[in-house]
């Protein structure tokens, strides 16, 4: 039986907390606010075998550093994109459909609600399975989930916690503030 393809675990601090990130050869995996027990879980779940950043393929290396960098770019305001190559294989199908589409429906700067994304995502009644597929969004920052918000404009729950949340919503409104996180 074949051995599974790898993913390179590596921690990153940023002004929101450490971020945990994964890599394959090809693309960013993972970027979480999982610590390493619940990466490793989802990584394994996913199909593949996590290793720590010290066994990584030079490939992996290279996308770790690039997602790093565009992240660190993204938080201090210089950048509004991420380029680095993205693998949604972690995602249910239902969170890949919804995740996959923040982008387009929800531009930088823009917040929607969930029921306004499910309504986008052509299932109306779907506002609470929308919150689950978010909540279960692999690619976090990177793939803005930060930018739905509960009805009325309220901020409810985020993997990173609500002050992450709001951090990100400042920065994307030109009103960043240091987290309390």
């Amino acid at each position: 039986m074949p051995t599974p393809p790898t993913a390179a675990l590596a921690s990153h601090r940023t002004p929101l907390g450490p971020l945990t990130l994964a890599a394959t050869d090809d693309a960013l995996v993972l970027c979480a606010f999982d610590d390493r027990e619940q990466a490793v879980n989802r990584i394994t779940r996913g199909g593949l075998t996590a290793v720590e950043a010290d066994a990584a393929t030079p490939d992996q290396l290279r996308i770790l550093r690039e997602a790093a960098r565009e992240l660190d770019a993204y938080l201090e305001g210089r950048s509004r994109a991420f380029t680095v190559r993205l693998d949604l294989r972690l995602a249910t199908p239902f969170s890949r459909t919804t995740v996959e589409r923040l982008d387009g429906i929800l531009p930088y700067g823009m917040t929607g609600t969930y029921a306004e994304l499910a309504a986008a995502l052509g299932r109306p009644r779907a506002a609470r399975a929308v919150g689950t597929a978010l909540g279960a969004n692999p690619l976090c920052v990177v793939l803005p989930c930060h930018r739905v918000v509960g009805s009325g404009g309220r901020l409810t729950g985020y993997a990173g916690g609500v002050a992450a949340k709001q951090f990100l919503l400042d920065l994307e409104s030109d009103r960043t503030a240091a987290p309390s996180l």
